[in-house]
């Protein structure tokens, strides 16, 4: 049974390290990121079975993640350093010159965990049905799991991607998608709304259900069903309900802290909201 305890408490961290990083180089995405620290602590500390040393890119006899909405790249970048993948103190090179870190995680950076160049948004998700797939030609029994925005569904390469795991019964999948409703221009449903996202996927014909993504316990228990319909023949869709900047109190509910950073002031704030758990960088 997971420590929910100790998952909050690593989240937390990772909180720290988001903000941190952003405010250092004074660029990248830290609304996203945030939202999504829950999802991406539970994943990598408790739910995945994955081996982070030595790294496989193959990924063969592991639980792979892909990342399609790559922006958020400072919560990967932090849960892959607190999970063993790389040293923790490389996370103080976020964006720059010749770091391993870039914005937009890429594989010819060479860092461990990172399995595809993402953040053209659209792309990641049929990546995983093709890694998916693999598994399942090599009867390797582990789970591909997969994290889009739901800007990013404004994309039709997703939807590509969603009838043709439907069709070909790819139930080894788990499609997460991050509803936050925010994107860079505004609000999602001004932008180009699509109302209620579990029946559009239902009609794809996936599996889908609801989660809570800012309660660790609701997380555990949601990825933990997900991992369970698996294997009936449907890829399983996740609608993750989240909230942008959470919990920072001045970024939530807000879409402006998708991609700017937060100056000094802020930065402090956010940290004191934030408790130190694992030791900053």
């Amino acid at each position: 049974m997971a420590d929910i305890q100790h998952l909050e408490q690593v989240a937390s961290q990772i909180r720290r390290d988001i903000v941190r990083m952003v405010h250092a180089v004074q660029s990248g995405h830290p609304g996203g990121s945030l939202g999504c620290a829950d999802f991406f602590t539970a994943l990598f500390f408790d739910v995945m079975k994955h081996t982070p040393e030595p790294f496989h890119m193959d990924g063969k006899g592991e639980d792979v993640f892909i990342l399609s909405n790559g922006h958020i790249s400072p919560v990967y970048y932090s849960a892959l350093a607190r999970s063993g993948y790389f040293p923790v103190p490389e996370l103080s090179t976020f964006r720059k010159l010749n770091s391993r870190l870039q914005g937009h995680p890429a594989t010819h950076e060479h860092l461990p965990g990172i399995r595809i160049a993402s953040g053209s948004l659209g792309q990641g998700l049929s990546v995983a049905v093709g890694i998916a797939l693999s598994k399942k030609a090599n009867q390797d029994p582990q789970t591909v799991f997969a994290l889009c925005g739901d800007g990013e569904l404004q994309e039709g390469q997703i939807w590509e991607a969603v009838m043709f795991a439907a069709h070909n019964k790819v139930d080894n999948l788990i499609i997460t998608v991050d509803a936050n409703g925010r994107q860079i221009d505004g609000d999602t449903k001004d932008i180009m709304g699509f109302g209620d996202l579990a029946p559009r996927f239902a009609a794809f014909g996936c599996d889908v259900m609801h989660m809570e993504g800012n309660d660790m316990k609701q997380v555990v228990a949601g990825l933990a069903e997900a991992k369970s319909r698996c294997g009936n023949g449907k890829p399983v869709v996740i609608v993750m309900h989240t909230e942008m900047g959470y919990p920072v109190d001045f970024m939530v509910g807000s879409h402006e802290w998708h991609g700017i950073a937060p100056n000094d002031a802020q930065l402090e704030s956010a940290l004191s909201q934030l408790p130190e758990t694992l030791g900053d960088y």
